[in-house]
């Protein structure tokens, strides 16, 4: 692993998001990336992992999953791994989410990955060996 490389390893553990942010923060601040992607790409690390501890594993014990970050160039990649349920995050249209009506009146669900897909510059998914893949891309210029 590189300078320009962070691998984090948690257990499925909403405690564990805290620390996940921590890293994160220290790895952006370390390689000099701007707050506004730093808090993107935490926002949407934190909204993926907290849907697959919530609603992933149906069997009630430990697993790990994988959070790898990367320079590449002038994009940050993001790769995270578990061993959930299968889920493909891209197999529907995150602009379907109801962000339109009153809060009261919205069906529950669907904001968290339209924030990801809002806030990443690319998201992508496959399964491999009975893991779900996420890749995710953030430039390190935020454009106006």
């Amino acid at each position: 692993m590189s300078e320009s490389d962070l691998s984090i390893r948690v257990a499925n553990d909403l405690k564990e998001l805290a620390v996940i942010a921590e890293r994160v923060d220290e790895f952006c601040g370390k390689h000099e990336i701007s707050p506004a992607v730093a808090y993107q790409v935490n926002v949407s690390i934190d909204e993926l992992l907290t849907n697959t501890i919530s609603y992933g594993y149906a069997d009630g014990a430990r697993h790990e999953i994988g959070i790898d970050l990367r320079l590449d160039g002038e994009k940050l990649i993001v790769r995270i791994e578990d061993d959930a349920n299968q889920f493909d995050l891209t197999d529907s249209d995150p602009n379907k989410a109801d962000t339109d009506s009153e809060l009261e009146l919205r069906t529950p669900g669907g904001l968290g990955i339209f924030f990801v897909h809002q806030m990443m510059d690319t998201v992508s998914y496959y399964r491999e060996k009975n893991k779900n893949i996420v890749l995710l891309a953030k430039k390190l210029k935020i454009e106006d």
